[in-house]
Formats: C-alpha cells, structure tokens, sequence
C-alpha cells in the first residue's frame, strides 16, 4: 500500500492545472488591456506542452504566471493541487536569453540557484552532474564570452535543471540559435527530457520545433489570448521532420493560425 501511494505521487508530480486564467495590464490612458481571457488547460506529470500564437497573444504571460513571476487577475493557478502564489524552486525558467551572469564560471552559473537555496555546501556536487547532463563537463571553469550559443543556452538549462524542478518553463529558449544548432538543442532537450521526466511548457513561434518536441500543441488566439485548440501528436519519437504526418499536421496548424496561404491559379486568355 505504502509502495502504491509513493508510486501514484510519483505519477503526478508536475501537474499544472490552470483555470478560467484571465490577466489585465493597465493601459497608460487608464483603461485596462486584457491579455489572458478565461484560459483552461492542464498539463499531465511529464507531458511536453508547447503554446502557439500569434504575437501578442499572452504566451509569454501564462508562462510568466506559472512561474509566480505575476499574479493572475481572475482564476487559479496550480501545481500538484498546491495554488501558485509566487516563484519557487520547484519551477524552472529558462528564456531565449540565457542571462548567464558574466563576471562567473560555468560552474558558478549554474551553482547560482544552490547558493540562493543556501544549498551549496551539501549538493556542490549536482554542478558537475548536471554539466555533464547538458554536455558540458569540461567547461566548468569557461566564462560565458568563450561560449557559443548553442553552449549558453546548455548552461542555462542546467541551471533551471540543478533546482530539481517539477516543472520546467522555456520561454523560446531556441529562438536566438541558428537552424543547424537549434535543431541540435531539440534533441538535447528530449534527451534531458527523458533523464528527469520532468513537465515542460514550452512557448514557440516555430510550428515544426512545436510538433517536434511536444506530447500536444495548444494554439492560442489573437489577443486576449484564449485557447483555440489543443491538438495531439499522434506520432513516436524520433520523429522525421519530412514525414507525411509531420507535414500534414504542420500545415494543420497553419491553416488554424492563418498561415497557410493560398495559391492562386493564374488566369490565362486565349
């Protein structure tokens, strides 16, 4: 019985429950501007998620809701049944900058979240696991400026990770590499991914990048940002990004999002 109840906490460790979410900004004139209206979804222990949308449409601000960074106008949010009332540990951050501190090592960037927790002394030893995780065991001792991006960006999710987060936030953490690295770092986060069985959301603009990484795809409207539909991905991993199905989907979510086009057929006179 005891064994059960360890395994069923396990199971759901990483839910986030987000309910009839709304979040208004004052306006300088003093009206007030609705980016979230009455947004409901929850996200499963260990399901990939990602958010889709137009600019403007309030991705960014769940995200940053989630992470206790701002509070909600209306609606609850929740993790493991617990409301989120502002950040903490068990929820990772990682944005499209990697704000890797310059004036410290690698290690020390990453050992930031364990010196903050007063930690340090006791679980040292997590940053170089974590290093090694992301691929980065002998650059401990570098300083950001001698790092590409796509190196950068493996610090800063070794630095969301080392907190040992239930859930971990990317907030187009991809956004800034190039094509060839970028799609590097993807499979680097569906390995980390697999390693932690951790809960990610991720907020993407790249249609394939979402389809790719995620369990589901929810899409969102224009602002203020509601959820328009929420799609699976019916297919395993590896996924091949030329495959029939991955392009249909693709062209799925384009079409919900106004993208797809149209081709005209030209006229032609005789």
């Amino acid at each position: 019985m005891v064994a059960t109840n360890v395994a069923e906490r396990v199971r759901t460790r990483g839910v986030i429950d987000i309910k009839s979410v709304s979040k208004t900004y004052p306006h300088p004139d003093g009206s007030e501007v609705l980016a979230l209206a009455k947004v409901d979804l929850t996200i499963a222990a260990g399901e990939y998620v990602s958010l889709i949308g137009p600019s403007g449409c309030g991705k960014s601000t769940l995200l940053r809701l989630i992470a206790g960074l701002e509070k909600a106008s209306s609606g609850a949010l929740e993790l493991d049944g617990q409301v989120i009332d502002g950040p903490d540990a068990d929820r990772g951050l990682a944005f499209q900058n990697p704000f890797l501190f310059p004036w410290l090592n690698i290690h020390n960037n990453v050992a930031f979240g364990l010196r903050a927790r007063r930690v340090y002394h006791q679980q040292k030893h997590l940053v170089g696991q974590f290093l090694e995780l992301v691929g980065l065991g002998k650059f401990g001792q570098v300083y950001p400026h001698h790092l590409s991006g796509g190196m950068a960006q493996r610090a800063s999710l070794a630095r969301a990770l080392i907190n040992n987060p239930r859930v971990l936030l990317l907030d187009e953490p991809l956004g800034a590499l190039d094509a060839f690295t970028r799609m590097t770092m993807q499979d680097e986060i569906l390995r980390i991914r697999a390693e932690n069985q951790i809960t990610m959301l991720m907020v993407t603009h790249d249609v394939d990048e979402a389809i790719y990484l995620s369990d589901r795809v929810v899409v969102m409207t224009p602002g203020p940002g509601q959820v328009e539909t929420v799609l699976n991905i019916p297919f395993p991993r590896p996924r091949a990004r030329n495959n029939p199905d991955f392009l249909s989907l693709r062209s799925q979510i384009l079409e919900i999002l106004n993208f797809a086009g149209q081709v005209e057929e030209p006229a032609y006179h005789i």
